[in-house]
């Protein structure tokens, strides 16, 4: 009985670890964005972020499109910097700060 708890334990740790590293994070997009796209898009995050409401970039992203809204943002932004690992975050960054969020990013 106390080697099935311990495993059940161990399993619901490890699945929990796995889900939080899995999941894409607003902070990390920031980042991204002032790395590999503030230059190129020639503004700040806040600006690049209230381009779209946060139901226009949800529907942005379930459309698959993010990587094409980006680019007609930012036109000078290399492939390179949207990478497909990329895409959720800059999308949980644009969303978290869209245009009626009432949040401002610090980029």
């Amino acid at each position: 009985m106390n080697k099935i708890v311990k495993i059940a334990l161990g399993a619901a740790v490890i699945l929990s670890l796995g889900a939080t590293v899995a999941s894409a994070d607003a902070a990390k997009g920031q980042k991204l964005y002032s790395k590999k796209l503030k230059k190129a898009c020639g503004m700040n995050g806040a600006k690049f972020a209230a381009k779209h409401t946060q139901d226009e970039w949800t529907a942005i992203e379930e459309s698959g499109k993010m990587a094409d809204e980006i680019k007609s943002i930012c036109p000078k932004v290399k492939a390179k910097a949207l990478k497909s690992k990329y895409l959720k975050d800059y999308y949980d960054f644009a969303h978290d700060f869209a245009s009626d969020s009432g949040n401002v990013p610090s980029c």
